[in-house]
């Protein structure tokens, strides 16, 4: 398997573990009363597997952005990179006197 589809891969899977333990603890501190909302549903599990899922995107997302954005190389050097403008320089300008009367 090629090294960036298993960096993929890889990261999807924690994301969709850590969007479990997410919907665990939202379920164990009954935040906004949602274990009793899913426990007393019949309907409650698709509920819990739509939050589950729906979450997991997200934080799939947020992982595998989060693996590429760190692979990055740290600048070297005193400034740690090239500045984005070169320093600021005064450049003289010529104003022109109108030909128009007042």
């Amino acid at each position: 398997m090629p090294k960036l589809i298993r960096l993929y891969v890889t990261h999807v899977l924690i994301g969709f573990a850590l969007s479990a333990l997410f919907t665990g603890l939202l379920l164990w501190l009954n935040v906004a009363n949602l274990w009793s909302l899913v426990s007393r549903s019949d309907m409650g599990l698709v509920a819990v597997g739509m939050l589950w899922f729906t979450n997991g995107i997200v934080f799939a997302g947020v992982q595998f952005g989060w693996a590429v954005m760190n692979m990055a190389e740290t600048p070297k050097g005193p400034r740690r990179g090239t500045p984005i403008t070169p320093t600021l320089q005064a450049v003289p300008a010529v104003a022109l006197k109108s030909k128009t009367k007042r």
